[in-house]
């Protein structure tokens, strides 16, 4: 049966390309949506009438119910969100500033919100579907100077959980997704964006944070293509899991993080036993 992708993030060498190219491979239709379309129109062409790009700022919401609307229009539904559009931002918790923040938040959670909650109508009314929440291993691994980038990851990631529990009775799934360090175009603005922080105890840390960004750029492990089959794949697992980590070193470190919290709430469990009302 074909498939029909909504997929936001599209921009060259991203992450939302590789995933509408997967999508592609196995015989179905796109809809790929990007604050500028014109930079797909050639990579479109190839495809023919099996892809839509449509022009959407997914933090704007009236732009989100007309894409999703174009979409359903235009191949007669949604059957698979892909919700890949973000970005990050580097800054202390305490110093950066609050329109970053908020810039953070507006992108990386609320429009997700957005969008899902736009396209699963008519997949309720279907009875079938699949969300597809592009998260990070930053949703389960934080990283100084990452806390705000994290703690958005960190909201898709309980988002996704809930998510996936209300609406599994209507036949939709729900699939995180957590990419370790990938070559995609994400980490290549990171070079021309100074240090902007106010406090200078946190200076030092932060340009480490980002020299790291810098010198991995181009040369990230993840390959992108490879993720988003990976992706395809899990979906046609029975059952498929709740969530993927994508790479060797994203795998590694959400192992090892969560392992290390287990133990952590484990060797403090007499403590915490004893906060209850006596039986």
């Amino acid at each position: 049966m074909t498939r029909r992708w909504f997929i936001t993030g599209g921009t060259p060498g991203g992450f939302g390309v590789a995933f509408a190219e997967a999508a592609l491979e196995t015989g179905d239709l796109v809809v790929l949506t990007s604050r500028r379309p014109h930079e797909l129109a050639t990579w479109a062409e190839q495809y023919g009438d099996r892809v839509l790009v449509v022009r959407l700022d997914v933090t704007d919401t009236e732009q989100v119910q007309r894409a999703v609307g174009a979409a359903e229009e235009h191949f007669g539904g949604i059957d698979v969100l892909v919700n890949s559009a973000g970005r990050g931002w580097f800054g202390s918790i305490e110093g950066m500033n609050e329109t970053s923040m908020r810039a953070m938040f507006e992108l990386n959670f609320f429009a997700v919100l957005s969008v899902t909650r736009a396209v699963l109508p008519g997949m309720r009314v279907r009875g079938d579907g699949w969300i597809v929440n592009v998260s990070s291993v930053a949703g389960l691994v934080a990283a100084p100077g990452f806390g705000f980038y994290s703690a958005t990851k960190f909201a898709v990631e309980a988002v996704t959980e809930t998510l996936r529990d209300e609406v599994a009775a209507q036949g939709i799934s729900v699939l995180a997704v957590e990419p370790g360090a990938t070559r995609t175009n994400a980490y290549a603005g990171f070079a021309h964006e100074p240090v902007s922080e106010p406090i200078p105890e946190y200076h030092e840390m932060l340009k480490q944070v980002r020299a790291a960004f810098v010198d991995m750029d181009g040369v990230q492990p993840g390959d992108p293509r490879r993720g988003a089959r990976a992706v395809i794949a899990a979906m046609a697992q029975n059952p498929p899991p709740r969530r993927l980590v994508l790479g060797n070193g994203g795998f590694d470190a959400v192992t090892d993080t969560l392992e290390a919290a287990l133990a952590d709430i484990r060797a403090n469990e007499t403590l915490s036993r004893t906060t209850d009302f006596p039986a």
